[in-house]
């Protein structure tokens, strides 16, 4: 089975899908292509849904012998959870069904993979291996963490005065819970990108730290 996502589901981010930040859907229609999610501007990924399988006649079915779309009550169980974990917090996000794991839950059915999502606002920080990330909210606000990744995702993040060695493998990619452990709740947070805290998800490759958060209003018990 797939492991629980790293990131909780934080009452922040319901609050701010139903003040009625748009949902975005992607289905992809073949297996082991991209699916790709993204968000513009000051915005990052929030997974709500995710399928693996067919849960209607219609949805890709173009080209597809009726037989083959009938079964309508088919889904992989744990898709949502290894989605959430390898895009929420993040800008752009680009996955296919062989994260998956190869199961296959209805054979004989065309299946997809579609993705509910929404783009919520966020500070989104990228911080260079042996350095330290700096998380701070205003006064009065606490640091609510979306999402958090230790690796290397493309050739031009962190790259200056690296060899090209050290910065050629793009598919290193290491969702952290450890930034929201240390940071969620607080007014402001300082971690480092580094192995001894992260681990070592590709060695070798020089890393960064990616990280989304937004400030929230700190909650207050009333006085009795």
């Amino acid at each position: 089975g797939f492991s629980r996502s790293s990131f909780p589901d934080l009452a922040s981010i319901w609050l701010l899908v139903d003040a009625g930040i748009p949902k975005e859907t992607v289905t992809t229609c073949v297996d082991n292509v991209v699916h790709r999610l993204s968000c513009d501007l000051e915005s990052v990924i929030s997974v709500e849904t995710s399928l693996y399988g067919r849960t209607d006649n219609v949805t890709c079915s173009e080209g597809t012998s009726p037989d083959r779309v009938s079964n309508t009550h088919c889904s992989l169980a744990g898709v949502a959870d290894v989605v959430k974990k390898r895009c929420n917090g993040k800008k752009v996000c680009e996955l296919s069904t062989d994260v998956l794991g190869g199961s296959d839950p209805c054979r004989n059915t065309a299946k997809y993979l579609q993705t509910t999502y929404a783009c919520l606002p966020a500070f989104h920080r990228m911080t260079c291996e042996h350095s330290l990330s700096h998380l701070s909210c205003d006064q009065g606000q606490v640091i609510v963490v979306h999402g958090a990744d230790y690796g290397r995702r493309d050739q031009t993040t962190c790259r200056y005065g690296r060899p090209a060695n050290q910065i050629q493998n793009t598919a290193c990619s290491s969702p952290t819970s450890k930034v929201a452990e240390s940071c969620q709740g607080k007014n402001s947070c300082i971690i480092k990108a580094s192995n001894s805290v992260f681990g070592d998800p590709c060695v070798g490759t020089y890393k960064y730290l990616e990280v989304a958060y937004n400030c929230q209003c700190k909650w207050t018990e009333p006085l009795s």
